[in-house]
């Protein structure tokens, strides 16, 4: 199996959690016998610094060139006073764009091990699998037009979406629905927003080619209070931009901790993936970030990109059995001193690599 890699890793904590993931695709690589070519370029606030732009066209280059894009994180605090287009996220968004990829991909599972660290009872959120599909360009974030007057102290962003991008996206979500639960929850507010309208009324229209898949409507406020109440009864959950972020993020209540979520976007010329969590600041350079979040994510390369189904599981399975170990980052602890992002990572990386030493054996006999 050959794959490009081109790893962004960003600002905040993204080197460093992005450094664990690397590690796991190299791993898997080797052992494998797979050719990963791994190559890496600037993003975000690190790139204003040394190239004065989030989004260097040599990044952009590379990232097209290759079959998945894996990012850290963007953004920091010194960055705040610059104008929408010019901060460490327009470079995100640009490269979003670029790539084409408009399905967002965010599961967000129970893991037993944690079940104690979410502030939701036990009994609520064991046996949770959600996976989130959301809309990745459109909405109030690339519709135009979109201004900041700061003359006037106004400013206004847009809101659109067309048909076919309702249904592309939806398309995708019944799709995965009907490899899963058979189950999809479409998020919208109809009830005010004219595009919700649209929405809801072009996903309920796909439906009909999907007749093994149940389909249910929810305003974004209510999904909002079920996913607190009753996160069980989702599984996948369709969204547009905005509410998609939102709803996600909420989500990480469920895991227990932000650091829990990878997240992958398909559907363009090159998959683009990220953890869920932003860059960090407040702990960046302390190595206490929590890098299974990226580790997840690096599985979800292997199963997009490098179609490399066992060795996703593989890594996903490393992922639990170190939590079941009791191995725990500061923010699975609420505040306690825990084990540094590198132990975290070699914990994995250990693992793991008994894990495919292991396969590796049974299909030799």
């Amino acid at each position: 199996m050959k794959l490009k890699v081109l790893v962004v890793a960003g600002d905040g904590i993204g080197p460093e959690v992005t450094n664990e993931a690397v590690r796991v695709l190299r791993s898997v690589a080797e052992m494998g016998g797979h050719d990963f070519e791994i190559r890496e370029a600037l993003i975000g606030g690190v790139a204003i610094k040394k190239e004065g732009t989030p989004l260097p066209d040599s990044t952009l280059k590379l990232a097209l060139e290759s079959d998945a894009v894996l990012l850290g994180a963007v953004g920091g605090n010194e960055f705040n006073s610059l104008p929408p287009n010019k901060r460490p996220e327009a470079g995100l968004l640009q490269l979003r764009k670029a790539l084409g990829g408009f399905a967002n991909l965010r599961p967000s599972f129970a893991w037993p091990a944690l079940a104690q660290n979410s502030p939701l009872k036990a009994e609520v959120v064991t046996g949770t699998d959600i996976l989130f599909v959301r809309e990745l360009l459109g909405g109030l974030y690339f519709g135009e037009p979109r201004v900041w007057d700061q003359e006037a102290g106004a400013a206004w962003n847009t809101m659109r979406y067309t048909r076919d991008e309702v249904i592309r996206v939806a398309r995708v979500a019944f799709e995965l629905a009907q490899a899963r639960r058979k189950k999809l929850t479409s998020v919208d507010k109809a009830n005010v927003l004219e595009v919700s309208q649209l929405w809801r009324a072009t996903v309920t229209e796909l439906a009909a080619q999907y007749p093994d898949v149940t389909l249910e409507h929810q305003y974004v406020d209510a999904c909002a209070m079920h996913l607190m109440n009753t996160p069980r009864n989702f599984d996948v959950v369709l969204t547009e931009n905005l509410f998609g972020d939102i709803l996600s993020d909420e989500a990480a209540v469920i895991t227990g901790s932000l650091g829990m979520l990878p997240s992958a976007t398909i559907g363009g010329g090159v998959n683009l993936y990220e953890p869920v969590h932003g860059s960090a600041p407040d702990i960046a350079g302390k190595g206490i970030a929590n890098p299974l979040g990226a580790i997840l994510t690096a599985a979800m390369v292997l199963r997009h990109s490098a179609k490399l189904e066992e060795d996703a599981q593989a890594v996903e399975t490393a992922v639990r059995t170190v939590l079941e170990q009791g191995y725990r980052t500061a923010d699975l602890v609420r505040g306690q001193q825990g084990v540094s992002t590198q132990q975290m990572g070699n914990q994995v990386h250990q693992v793991l690599s008994e894990l495919i030493d292991r396969r590796q054996a049974m299909h030799a006999v």
